[in-house]
């Protein structure tokens, strides 16, 4: 379990959401490095419980005509104007080792899961000389859990964002701002592997408890990005909101606020002389 957690916290980092560099900044066709990574996160999203990760991690970026490769997703280029960009986005989330969370000690371990689906970006305002934008982000994914021996269709999610970018927020500084915050809807699929209690686990503390769909609470996350050639430094905090969710009163959400922040170092010791146009 400790090395398929290392695993997939990797892959989860890689398609954090974080901000890039400057708007409308030409950038290398590719990139390649390698990176560490300080995370403080919780078992999942409404648990008390958080862990302190060190991680390394690949650091590889590719900007081609349709596919994409960049630390906040790894996407495939569907359909694109000035305004508009569909794509097809993954993320992941880390599996959860039942025996060390006290809520869930006595149940069956989280595998890690991983999200794959549409997303329609919407470009609402940008300003390319005093760089700043403001987009609407509407991803629909569907999740799946595996144990790396077989995979198994864990329902889908729908997180819609407003994604605010401003770079250079101090002037001449090169440090850049990005902040997200959006509703989360799930299936009851999604919520049933998370947050339901069969009664065969059920004990006097932890009563049987059948999640539905619906909303999912809201999420938050603000990230600072900074290059100091050949090293990338990024800093970022996100906050999970449950009042209100559907899931609330699960017996497994024992906070109704989570904190997730970390803190990356990427050195790019590989890069492409061919530079990929602005507008990508």
């Amino acid at each position: 379990m400790a090395i398929r957690r290392k695993l997939i916290v990797i892959l989860a980092l890689a398609v954090l959401w974080l901000p890039q560099g400057a708007l409308g900044e030409e950038k290398p066709l590719w990139e390649a490095g390698v990176g560490g990574a300080l995370l403080y996160m919780p078992d999942y999203r409404g648990a008390d419980e958080s862990r302190f990760l060190l991680l390394p991690y690949p650091y590889l970026v590719y900007r081609g005509d349709f596919l994409q490769v960049e630390r906040e997703r790894i996407s495939g280029r569907l359909f694109q104007t000035d305004r508009l960009l569909l794509d097809v986005s993954l993320f992941g989330n880390v599996p959860v080792d039942s025996s060390k969370n006290e809520a869930r000690r006595g149940m069956p371990d989280l595998d890690p899961t991983f999200e794959v689906g549409p997303a329609l970006n919407v470009t609402l305002l940008e300003n390319r000389e005093n760089p700043y934008k403001l987009s609407l982000t509407l991803p629909v994914r569907a999740v799946f859990s595996t144990d790396f021996s077989s995979l198994r269709r864990e329902g889908w999610v729908f997180h819609p964002r407003l994604v605010f970018e401003k770079a250079d927020l101090i002037p001449k500084s090169g440090l850049n701002l990005g902040i997200s915050a959006g509703p989360l809807f799930a299936s009851g699929a999604y919520h049933q592997y998370f947050y339901s209690v069969e009664p065969a686990y059920a004990t006097a503390a932890r009563p049987a408890y059948a999640a539905a769909g619906g909303y999912s609470g809201s999420t938050l996350s603000v990230g600072l990005n900074k290059k100091f050639d050949p090293l990338i430094f990024n800093a970022f905090v996100g906050v999970d909101f449950l009042q209100g969710s559907v899931i609330e009163d699960s017996p497994l959400v024992k906070r109704k606020t989570s904190l997730m922040s970390g803190f990356t170092v990427s050195w790019v010791f590989m890069k492409s002389k061919k530079m990929a146009p602005t507008e990508r």
